[in-house]
This record gives C-alpha cells, sequence and structure tokens, in this order.
C-alpha cells in the first residue's frame, strides 16, 4: 500500500518515486506533511498575487521569506525533522488567516478553494495529506509540467533565500513564485501554456541566480583562483557544510581567537575562494568530499559539523558523531540540535564551539590540495589567454559537467568520463558533481587548468555568462555554436532551476544523467528531447565518440 509519494529527487526509488519510505531516509509521514505544507503554501500564494492584483499591500517582506523557507524545507535532504515541517504548516494557517483578514477588509471577494479554507489539528495532517496527494490534474502531461514547474520553483526560493539571508532581495522574483504557485489552485492553463511557463520559469532561474551572485560578490568579493588545503591541522575543528556564506561568515567572525579551527564541507568548499574570507588564519580549507559520504567523513572529522542547507544523510544508529551535529535555516533532523536566526538575523554558534573545544582534532584523510575560483569573473580576467588557446587549437572544446553527486555506482561514469576526455578539453564545472573528478590530474592547457571550477550549483550561472561572454568574443550568432558540450548530472530541485535556467538561455543539446527524472511523461519528454536536444547518457564510449571532437 502506499503510504507517501515523492519523486522530485534522481534517486526515486525503482526510477518511478518512494512509496513507502524515501530512499534519502525520509519518514512518510514527514513526506505526507511536507506534502500539506506545499498545499498550504499555494493558498498563501494565491491571496498574496490577489492582493498584488488589486493593489493592496501586505508585509510581504515577512512572507516572502516565510514562503522561500517553507519551499526550502522541502527540497530533498533538507529537513527530516517531522515537527518542525508541522510547525510551519501550523505558522502556513496563521499567515492564511491574515491575509484572509485584508481581503475582507479591502472587499476582495475571497473563491471557495480549499486551500483557503482548510482546518485540521496536527493529529489529522497525515490523513488529509493523504487525501491532497490523491488529487491530481487530468492530464498525465499538465501534471508532470506541473511537477517540474514546482520543482524549479523550489530551486528557485532555496537561491532566492541565500539571497535574502545577505539583503539582497527582488520582489518580482518572489511575485513570480507565488503567481505561480497559485495556479495550483485553477489549474486552468492548457499543456502549452504551461510548457510556456516552464521556461518563464527558467527565466526566472536565471534572475534568481545573477541576485545570489550579486549578493554573494558585493559582500564577499570575486571568487580568485585559490589553492585550497586538503590537510588537517593539529586543533580542535568545526566542519560547516551546505550553500550559506552567511553562517560561514558568522561561524568565522565567532571563532576568532577561540583555539578552533573551521573547515568547509562539500557545497562549502567555494567559500575557499572568496577574498573576504581569506583574512581569518583559522580558515584551513576543506574536508571530505561530497555529501554522501559524510557518514564516514563526519566520524573521522572528531568535532562538530554544521548543516547551513541541504543536503543530510541520516546517521546510523551507531554514529559516534550524532549528537555533534547542528543545523540551521531550513534544515533539520531530529536529535540534531537547531540554531535559530534571531531578530536581528544573526545566529548564535556558542553552543557549537564549546563542543569543539571538547574534542581531538581531525583525523587526517588525504593530503595536497585542489584549485578553484573560476567563476565568471576570473575566467574573463583570462579571457585573452582562453581566447588566443582556442584560436591555436590548444582547446578544442568546453565540457560543461555541472550538476550533483549522489550515492549511486553509476556515476562513476563521470569520472571515467573526465579521465577519458582529450587533453584538448577544458571542464567547467560547478555544484558537487565536481567531486567526481576534481580531484584527478588532469593537468592543464597553457596555464589553464582543465577542470574549471565555478563554485556551488548557483554558480551554474557563472557558467552561462561565461559561454555568453565566449559567444560574444567569437561573434557567434547562436550559443549553441559554441564548442561547448553539456554533460549534466543532477539529483534534487536546484539542479533542476539550474536546467530551466539553460533552457530560458537557448542552450540546447544537454546530456542528462544518470537518469532522466521520474515526473517527466513520455510526452513531456518528447518535447524537451524534439525542442531543446535534451538526452540522456549511456557509456563513457560511445558517448565520447558522439559528443567529442576527434
Amino acid at each position: 500500500m502506499e503510504k507517501m509519494f515523492c519523486y522530485q529527487c534522481q534517486e526515486a526509488a525503482k526510477g518511478t518515486g518512494c512509496i513507502l519510505k524515501g530512499v534519502c531516509g525520509k519518514e512518510a509521514t514527514t513526506s505526507n506533511a511536507m506534502d500539506l505544507l506545499l498545499y498550504s503554501v499555494k493558498g498563501i500564494s494565491y491571496l498574496t498575487t490577489l492582493l498584488r492584483k488589486n493593489n493592496k499591500s501586505f508585509d510581504s517582506q515577512r512572507i516572502n521569506r516565510w514562503i522561500q523557507d517553507a519551499l526550502f524545507s522541502t527540497i530533498t535532504n533538507a529537513n527530516f525533522d517531522e515537527e518542525s515541517i508541522k510547525e510551519r504548516i501550523a505558522q502556513s494557517v496563521q499567515i492564511r488567516e491574515e491575509l484572509k483578514t485584508i481581503c475582507i477588509r479591502e472587499d476582495i471577494t475571497i473563491p471557495a478553494h480549499k486551500e483557503l479554507h482548510w482546518n485540521a489539528t496536527a493529529d489529522e495532517y497525515d490523513l488529509l495529506a493523504n487525501t491532497i496527494r490523491s488529487i491530481k490534474a487530468e492530464s498525465e502531461d499538465i501534471h508532470s509540467l506541473m511537477q517540474l514547474t514546482l520543482f524549479g520553483l523550489k530551486g528557485m526560493a532555496a537561491y532566492a533565500e541565500h539571497a535574502a539571508r545577505l539583503g539582497y532581495t527582488d520582489d518580482s522574483i518572489d511575485a513570480f513564485i507565488q503567481s505561480t504557485l497559485a495556479l495550483w489552485l485553477d489549474n486552468k492553463l492548457s499543456i502549452e501554456e504551461w510548457i510556456a511557463l516552464v521556461l518563464e520559469t527558467g527565466k526566472y532561474g536565471v534572475k534568481t541566480m545573477a541576485l545570489l551572485d550579486k549578493a554573494n560578490t558585493e559582500t564577499y568579493g570575486n571568487p580568485e583562483l585559490t589553492e585550497v588545503s586538503l590537510d588537517v591541522r593539529n586543533r580542535p575543528g568545526i566542519l560547516i557544510s551546505g550553500h550559506d556564506l552567511k553562517d560561514m561568515e558568522e561561524l568565522l567572525e565567532q571563532t576568532k581567537n577561540t583555539g578552533v579551527d573551521i573547515y568547509t564541507h562539500s557545497e562549502m568548499l567555494p567559500a575557499n575562494y572568496y577574498p573576504k574570507f581569506k583574512k581569518y588564519d583559522h580558515f584551513v580549507g576543506n574536508y571530505g568530499n561530497a555529501w554522501w559520504k559524510q557518514r564516514e567523513e563526519f566520524t573521522t572529522f572528531n568535532g562538530p559539523i554544521l548543516f547551513t542547507t541541504n543536503c543530510i544523510v541520516p546517521p546510523l544508529k551507531n554514529a559516534t558523531y550524532k549528537d555533534k551535529v547542528f543545523t540551521t535555516n531550513a534544515t533539520g533532523y531530529p536529535g540534531f540540535k537547531h540554531i535559530p536566526t534571531d531578530n536581528n538575523g544573526k545566529k548564535d554558534f556558542s553552543e557549537v564551539i564549546t563542543l569543539a573545544k571538547t574534542c581531538e582534532a581531525p583525523q587526517s584523510i588525504e593530503k595536497g590540495t585542489l584549485v578553484g575560483g573560476f567563476a565568471h569573473h576570473q575566467v574573463l580576467a583570462l579571457a585573452d589567454k582562453v581566447v588566443d588557446a582556442v584560436k591555436q587549437g590548444a582547446i578544442k572544446q568546453f565540457v560543461v559537467m555541472a550538476g550533483c553527486d549522489g550515492r549511486m555506482s553509476a556515476r562513476g561514469y563521470y569520472t571515467d568520463f573526465a579521465n577519458e576526455l582529450p587533453k584538448d578539453t577544458v571542464i567547467l564545472t560547478a555544484g558537487c558533481a565536481k567531486y567526481r573528478y576534481n580531484k584527478l590530474n588532469l593537468g592543464a592547457i597553457s596555464g589553464i587548468p582543465r577542470v574549471l571550477d565555478a563554485g556551488q550549483c548557483n554558480d551554474s550561472y557563472s557558467l552561462a555568462v561565461i559561454a555568453m561572454k565566449l559567444q560574444e568574443v567569437f561573434g557567434l550568432d547562436n550559443i549553441n555554436d559554441l564548442p561547448i558540450v553539456y554533460n549534466i548530472a543532477w539529483y534534487e530541485q536546484k539542479a533542476v532551476i539550474v536546467l530551466l535556467a539553460l533552457l530560458s538561455l537557448g542552450v540546447k543539446n544537454i546530456h542528462l544523467g544518470p537518469t532522466l527524472p521520474a515526473f517527466l511523461s513520455p510526452n513531456v519528454l518528447n518535447v524537451l528531447v524534439e525542442n531543446f536536444g535534451i538526452t540522456g547518457i549511456s557509456d563513457v564510449k560511445n558517448d565520447m565518440e558522439n559528443w567529442i571532437s576527434a
């Protein structure tokens, strides 16, 4: 019997969807609570959209931030804490009623949509969620497009939340997210209109990533070519994971002169590339690899771990580190201490620091360094060198290998693909997919490293900027005339918005793997294939022969 249904990530059970428990470790009741939260967010979004259409004011800044957090909390591997999801559901009812009160006061008619009027106790949430989950669009294809849009919006909300943490907001982005979610209540769009909305979602994805790029670079400086240490020191440390650079800054500031060192993990690696963070002499470097290896790497680290965003892997019952893990922002896990944000937008990490002082220094798991920091500003600074290498034939192709990593053994494909690439190719990467090849000894071309790491998954924006600049430099009419191959790995919803962003920019012939999304119906997949040339991957030898210039 189906206890839940979730197919938003690449590891969905049997490639179709998790129905008993999430492959990620998410319990069925937690998944259902998330479904109810999304249901409620759609209702709130309908009301905010209604108020905007009638030029009526409401506390948009607060509600925008709340919706960003709510959507972010339902992303894969972000929040496993059912109670915190239920708290958000209760908050959603309060916000909904607040907005309805404004509508009544302003003489705005409130429709009869159930999303605007439901009530239930916490004990009834699971039953109500199961009822909601059974409601689907009449057309399989429209349902598929709606889910594709929803997952893109989740990724967009995550990036918007990061920007907002640094004080950078754009109401048009939030208005788009909310007006799009509001469409679920009427559900009157045709297939063609939904396809157009998917591309519009990608357009706003570009806008959101540009906003976050601006927030990060204006606050912390432009990422620069950096050699990152992979070794450890003999002092206690704190391991910070996720994507939130504001948390990184606050942690570094609060650990000054404490005798505690700071190490990045997984998607926080690119923090090493920002000039502002380099002034901290207790910022050591990076420890470990992609998110899915955390069970073993957290054990050897010895000190506390701080999750600023997803990707949490539930610890084993006998895990020695599980009492040392802290969460912030939209993340949560039962038993992990959650550090809230105060009224001034700050966090107090003193409990993490105190614990760190009682821990042994990290165990060394690797030596040496890796090089990164090739966001668009750094690459464009090397533009003349890159262009000369292309014109002289030293660089024949660029291969964009951005996206996510994951547990599946099939992802070894990406390591093998990188290893087999001709010596005259350069890899452009962002996101945790890079851990499949960023420590390979692939060398350099004319002093240019063959792996150019732009940063986090949101820094895929940098890859688009680089591509558009190269198009301009070479005087090409079409971005698809560039010598660029796209071989992108996906896992969760931030990768979905990156994909939609690329499509909105007109990029075609993207190869997506290791499997195609389960939420794409056959007809929707055909549209993507026919209109955008999206295909899956096969084996390294075959793909190399078909995609890479001889």
